[in-house]
């Protein structure tokens, strides 16, 4: 099963800090000493080597020197850089809106060609209608405070990001928990009109849309966390404080693993109809 994507990113900070105590042991230095030949208290070489403070890039170019490596440096600025990348709070992501937050994922979502989706909670991104997008990012922005509420506008973004699906060149392979469909995000007619456009891009023969049914019986995968994979390369996770990306190829194949047996669960075409069919009938 997947491991934290928090503890992955914190397990990422771990093998720089690891590398950056073996250089200074290498070099025969006490914490002491190397904090003197950089010029700071001890206590922060400490907070580094127990991966409790990320060091900066002049941090690690002034500590690969005092350990006469010099040459070592920039490999690990690069691993250091990689780690933080993985763990991105929303606070910082968030910060010049969440419409340029949507804008900023356009290209990317043009070069990618096979788009995986799982989700337990909500109507995948790609294949939500301006309405239930417009109330899935205003409880965003509610909840994270922020200063200016776009969420009108970040919707409208995320509905032409989301056009991609039907341009040449791409697949989707999107599987949602039955309870997604029946999780109020906005009021009735926005609920009503979402469910029924799933009716209309579950039939476009790019796409696979699969639905686990609530009632499955002994299941292989317990619901997870939301988690896209974009070409076999890259997962994306969301969590509540940040989101999380994860490029190691094992722990790519571990998510694509449990991909495959979350989609494995599901039911698609006249079945999966029939589901949302049904959550479309419990909204009268």
């Amino acid at each position: 099963m997947p491991i934290s994507p928090s503890s992955s990113a914190q397990a990422a900070r771990e093998v720089v800090a690891r590398r950056l105590r073996d250089l200074r042991k290498g070099a025969g230095l006490t914490v002491t000493e190397l904090a003197d030949r950089c010029g700071w208290h001890h206590a922060k070489t400490s907070r580094i080597e127990n991966a409790l403070t990320a060091p900066s890039t002049k941090d690690i170019r002034a500590w690969s020197a005092a350990c006469g490596a010099a040459d070592q440096a920039e490999d690990v600025v690069t691993q250091s850089l990689h780690a933080e990348s993985m763990y991105t709070e929303w606070r910082h992501q968030v910060r010049s809106g969440l419409k340029q937050l949507q804008d900023s994922a356009v290209q990317f979502f043009h070069d990618t060609q096979l788009f995986r989706v799982y989700s337990s909670s909500l109507v995948p991104g790609l294949l939500q209608t301006e309405g239930y997008a417009a109330g899935v990012l205003g409880i965003s922005a509610r909840f994270r405070e922020i200063p200016i509420d776009d969420s009108a506008e970040a919707a409208k973004a995320r509905v032409g990001r989301s056009r991609v699906i039907h341009e040449p060149g791409h697949r989707f392979v999107l599987v949602v928990e039955e309870a997604a469909l029946h999780y109020r995000v906005g009021d009735e007619d926005a609920m009503a009109a979402q469910l029924g456009y799933l009716l209309t891009a579950g039939a476009l023969p790019q796409v696979s849309l699969g639905v686990i049914p609530s009632a499955t019986r002994e299941r292989s995968q317990w619901p997870r966390e939301t988690f896209h994979v974009y070409d076999d390369k890259l997962v994306s996770v969301e969590l509540v404080s940040a989101r999380v990306k994860i490029t190691q190829p094992s722990e790519v194949a571990l998510y694509l693993k449990a991909f495959e047996q979350l989609r494995g669960m599901a039911v698609y075409g006249a079945e999966a109809r029939s589901l949302v069919l049904r959550a479309i009938e419990a909204l009268q």
